[in-house]
């Protein structure tokens, strides 16, 4: 399958430049998707964020290399740690022990061998979904800033939805709200040289004290959902490695949305957007 083939491409662009600075758009490109998509699509593939296995491969290796008789300092560097503190740290966090007792007889070091891509079709649970074609659509609401390594960004969205429920701004955007799709919406604009995640509504209305953005118009597969938080982690795991890969569409590049039909963090009930590209 050649969706499965560039993420193994991937895979091979990572091992070879495990000594290197990786660059996430080369990597990106290599599986032929935007940075954003390809560190999703690999957090839900394998399980782990991006950053955290390049950080495993890299301190595997590295335990190889002291246990051959390198020095410390030469293989910090040699894997991007120009300071010995991160490097010791980055090696405990991964090995348990300190890079220098890796020497002692009888230690034990973590190995982490370089994953590969195989798609299992498994057919359990049904996946309903519609096809929809928007034309561009305006969205007010706040962002904020968000960074290129998706990882360090899991606290700042909760707290930004936290602090917009509880200073009044999600009930002045939900007055705002009149044109479809009908909910509180959550996505990433990625397309731009700062990464920024909105909390909007789409509307016609005049919005002084907000942003504002024009999502492109696309092709959305639409996939619907319930209960918490978790529960569209989940749905969203399910779409990007069950669905897409057989579904014959491609992602398309702008943005993904989530939508909140009922904001309520017990049992929201909510709805996916995913951009498709017809294969």
């Amino acid at each position: 399958m050649e969706w499965v083939e560039r993420l193994n491409n991937s895979i091979k662009y990572i091992e070879e430049h495990l000594t290197d600075e990786i660059d996430y758009e080369k990597l990106a490109r290599t599986a032929g998707c935007s940075s954003y998509h390809y560190q999703r699509m690999f957090a839900y593939m394998a399980g782990i964020p991006l950053s955290e296995y390049i950080r495993r491969r890299k301190m595997s290796l590295a335990a190889v290399d002291i246990k051959n008789g390198e020095k410390i300092i030469d293989t910090a560097l040699k894997y991007g740690y120009n300071s010995p503190t991160a490097f010791n740290r980055a090696f405990q966090s991964i090995h348990g022990i300190a890079p220098s007792a890796v020497k002692t007889d009888g230690a034990a070091v973590r190995s982490f061998p370089a994953i590969t891509f195989t798609i299992s079709i498994k057919g359990a649970e049904e996946m309903n979904y519609r096809i929809e074609t928007k034309e561009p659509f305006r969205i007010v609401g706040i962002s904020i800033p968000i960074a290129k390594d998706l990882e360090t960004n899991f606290e700042d969205v909760p707290k930004k939805w936290d602090e917009a429920a509880s200073d009044g701004t999600l009930q002045q955007l939900v007055k705002l709200m009149d044109t479809p799709p009908m909910g509180v919406l959550g996505l990433c604009v990625t397309n731009e040289e700062q990464w920024r995640y909105f909390i909007a509504v789409p509307s016609s209305k005049s919005a002084e004290n907000f942003e504002e953005y024009t999502v492109p118009a696309a092709t959305w597969a639409v996939f619907s959902g319930e209960g918490t938080s978790r529960s569209i982690q989940e749905l969203e795991r399910r779409i990007y490695t069950e669905w897409l890969p057989t579904s014959g569409y491609e992602y398309g590049n702008v943005p993904d949305v989530e939508v909140y039909l009922d904001p309520d963090p017990a049992n929201s009930k909510f709805e996916v957007w995913v951009p498709v590209i017809k294969k």
